[in-house]
């Protein structure tokens, strides 16, 4: 009889309960989503059963205009957005880790000073301003396209390739750009995915600078959108929902239904994105880099 290891079952139990305490609400926001909106109120707690099924909320949701708008919105800034961001922070960083140029050390030195002070709100709408991107994507795109912290990661992980791949291509005549393409970029797909997962989280999920500097709400991202539902409780939820259904079925809406429906429109697109890139992780950095 095999023994029972201890350790590894208090692990499993730990990793357990905590994918238990995020996939818990997850779920009940789905449940009340997909109830029936006359039984909603028998859905207690963190209940993950739905009560009867309906797809209702969903087609009110859908039907709204603003919410269509904002999903794709969404989906712009967060693409357009992260491509940028990994760009850049890979070009920069193989720059500053794999090249030797006068300055080096003090450009260093005040991207230190850069991610440790920040410059505030106000100075940064003034620039955002002086630059005329107010009320245009550009604003919320352009927002630290270069983050100091996942570039020093880039810089970590650019210095760990070994240099005899980089002198061999050296050798057959690659020059800076052919190496940073044809080499660097396809040995660092798992940094490339972990960065690329945590701007893609944080241009989604951004919300904030997108209700300052965005005036017109045909151009909002989701996540304002959300927030007018869901803590404002805005009435412009039910807009185009005469369009789908009658009015004893708007009068039988639940609003918490709704709220629950509209969150669960804004992480699907993360949960779905997230299982794309797992795979990288795993892999290893100099997958078939170097042989012997």
């Amino acid at each position: 009889m095999r023994k029972l290891n201890f350790p590894i079952l208090l692990i499993y139990s730990i990793l357990f309960l905590s994918s238990l305490t995020v996939l818990v609400p997850i779920l009940n926001l789905l449940a009340m989503s997909i109830s029936d909106p006359l039984k909603v109120h028998e859905l207690k707690g963190l209940g993950i059963f739905p009560k009867g099924f309906s797809l209702i909320n969903y087609k009110v949701l859908f039907s709204n205009p603003l919410i269509v708008k904002s999903i794709f919105n969404s989906i712009f800034i967060t693409v357009i957005g992260t491509a940028l961001n990994l760009f850049l922070t890979a070009m920069a960083a193989y720059v500053l880790a794999r090249t030797n140029f006068v300055g080096k050390r003090l450009v260093i030195l005040l991207l230190i000073i850069i991610m440790v002070f920040e410059p505030g709100l106000i100075p940064e709408y003034l620039l955002v301003k002086n630059l005329g991107l107010l009320n245009t994507y550009w604003s919320l795109i352009l927002y630290k396209a270069i983050n100091v912290f996942y570039l020093f990661i880039m810089m970590r992980f650019f210095e760990d390739i070994p240099d005899s791949i980089l002198e061999a291509a050296r050798i057959d005549g690659a020059g800076h750009f052919r190496i940073f393409t044809s080499i660097m970029l396809p040995l660092s797909k798992p940094a490339l995915a972990t960065l690329g997962l945590f701007y893609g989280v944080f241009h989604w999920n951004e919300y904030f600078r997108a209700t300052i500097y965005l005036t017109d709400p045909n151009k909002w991202p989701l996540q304002v959108v959300l927030r007018q539902f869901v803590v404002e409780r805005d009435n412009t939820t039910l807009l185009g929902a005469q369009n789908v259904l009658s009015y004893d079925q708007i009068a039988s809406l639940d609003f918490a239904s709704l709220q629950a429906g509209t969150i669960i429109i804004s992480i699907v697109p993360l949960l779905l994105f997230y299982p794309l890139i797992l795979k990288y992780y795993a892999k290893g950095a100099l997958e078939g880099g170097v042989k012997d």
